[in-house]
């Protein structure tokens, strides 16, 4: 398919990959048509104005025609994992329906996201159903491109959380010996990079349907990843002790205990850690050139994937989608991302923002009670890490077993007293920062009460 403006259909565009495919490939000059069970869900998303959001269910065949009239290349990326009680049965019936859908509307190219896998090796039930609905896309006549990716390393990325959750609460652990499977990890931007490149790219005319395996520069331990992330996220050596007689039902209930991840979900992802996940050949630099800059390594990966957090920035917003897609974005399940204590205040007031900014200032870095409790220590205890006309956030300095922040805002009102809004977060590394705030917590709310109470007043 040459080069140019192509007509694009993302399935799942509500999902991990599909949320963050859309505007790259709206900014890529391809016109864009998002399916969705529930459009509803598409309502608030910025791209909304650029795509065409559209009503469909993979399990009805007359609803992906509908869909998929006038385009030329379908997304597959809809898995049913964790989702349905017989996935594979539901994957199956799912790729037929595309495959008749596509047939009857002169689709030119399906693009599917499948994941890595030895070649003679009996795989999970998750990884076998991902090559069958690969082989089915392959042999049915229609121009196919299956990119075949191991672990996809950023926020919101189900394999990464569960490195990210288990890393975060778990010092020592007591692991199946999968843990020694080599793994090669990609980020999150350069799978994006290739699923648009899939959409364009030059197929051999001898093979112009098949699986093309992608992956970032290293291949890791599954345990070495683990190492890696706890480096990359300021908390001490992790330790694992393997425990070959661990089976993946008892793996994935103790994975559904000590994490927010659903049991439903973290058993398939462990049965597909079974078996290594490394590229078998770089065929795919033949039809697509690698990104611009090189690969992303896994260390780096890691550091995106915990930028937004480090800045002190909870929350999932829309900001990141075109800038920075290993970050969190409110699409993401609510079990996705780090963990951040929080304490939301507000109050009525008359005084002018310069005037609440410098008030806050001098008392969190004051020697009133509640400034020695939140800081503990004399001298500069918050630092001013930014300052608008309406928001100030102030940036802990003192050595805590995580960051923490504190964000002030003043919202004017026409007839009304302006809302003043103080926000405390601690980020908590590991398990001592989860003890230190379940410790502190009643004195650290007492405190910053009488904080709010005491700038609001000293603002006039």
């Amino acid at each position: 398919m040459s080069a140019g403006q192509v007509s694009c259909l993302v399935t799942g565009a509500t999902g991990y990959i599909g949320a963050r495919l859309v505007p790259r490939l709206l900014d890529a000059g391809h016109r864009v048509r998002a399916l969705a069970r529930n459009p509803l869900k598409l309502a608030d998303v910025p791209w909304r104005a650029d795509a065409e959001v559209t009503h469909g269910d993979l399990g009805d065949v007359e609803s992906l025609i509908a869909a998929f009239a006038g385009i030329d290349v379908v997304y597959y990326l809809v898995h049913s994992m964790g989702s349905a009680k017989n996935f594979v049965a539901e994957e199956t019936r799912a790729v037929h329906n595309v495959v008749t859908a596509a047939r009857r509307t002169g689709v030119r190219r399906v693009v599917y996201l499948s994941g890595l896998h030895p070649e003679n090796s009996r795989l999970s039930p998750h990884l076998e159903s991902r090559r069958a609905v690969g082989n089915v896309l392959i042999e049915s006549g229609i121009e196919t491109v299956v990119l075949q990716a191991g672990v996809v390393v950023g926020s919101g990325s189900a394999s990464f959380e569960m490195i990210r959750h288990l890393t975060d609460r778990l010092p020592v652990m007591t692991t199946p010996k999968w843990v020694h499977n080599r793994i090669q990890p990609i980020a999150v931007r350069d799978v994006l990079y290739y699923l648009v490149a899939a959409a364009t790219a030059d197929l051999p005319r001898t093979a112009s349907s098949r699986a093309w395996d992608v992956g970032g520069p290293d291949v890791l331990e599954y345990g070495d990843m683990m190492r890696v992330y706890a480096e990359v996220a300021g908390l001490h050596r992790r330790y694992l002790i393997v425990l070959p007689f661990l089976t993946p039902t008892i793996a994935s209930l103790w994975v559904g205990t000590v994490t927010p991840i659903p049991p439903g979900l973290a058993r398939p992802l462990i049965e597909s850690l079974e078996c290594d996940a490394v590229m078998r050949n770089w065929d795919i630099d033949t039809i697509i050139e690698p990104p611009p800059g090189g690969l992303t390594s896994y260390r780096r990966a890691v550091a995106l994937a915990l930028n937004r957090a480090a800045q002190g920035f909870p929350d999932a917003t829309w900001d990141s989608l075109r800038s920075e897609p290993a970050e969190p974005l409110p699409s993401d399940p609510d079990w996705a991302g780090e963990i951040v204590y929080t304490d939301v205040r507000t109050a009525a007031t008359s005084a002018a923002a310069e005037n609440v900014w410098n008030a806050a200032e001098r008392l969190a870095n004051g020697n009133r009670w509640y400034s020695i409790v939140l800081a503990r220590r004399r001298g500069q205890r918050w630092s001013v890490a930014e300052r608008t006309p309406t928001t100030l956030r102030l940036r802990a300095d003192r050595r805590l077993p995580g960051p923490a922040w504190l964000e002030l805002a003043v919202t004017p009102h026409e007839t009304t007293p302006s809302t003043y809004m103080q926000r405390a977060m601690f980020f908590p590394r590991g398990v001592p920062g989860r003890l230190y705030w379940l410790m502190l917590r009643p004195l650290y709310i007492a405190a910053l009460r009488a904080l709010r109470r005491d700038i609001v007043a000293a603002a006039g």
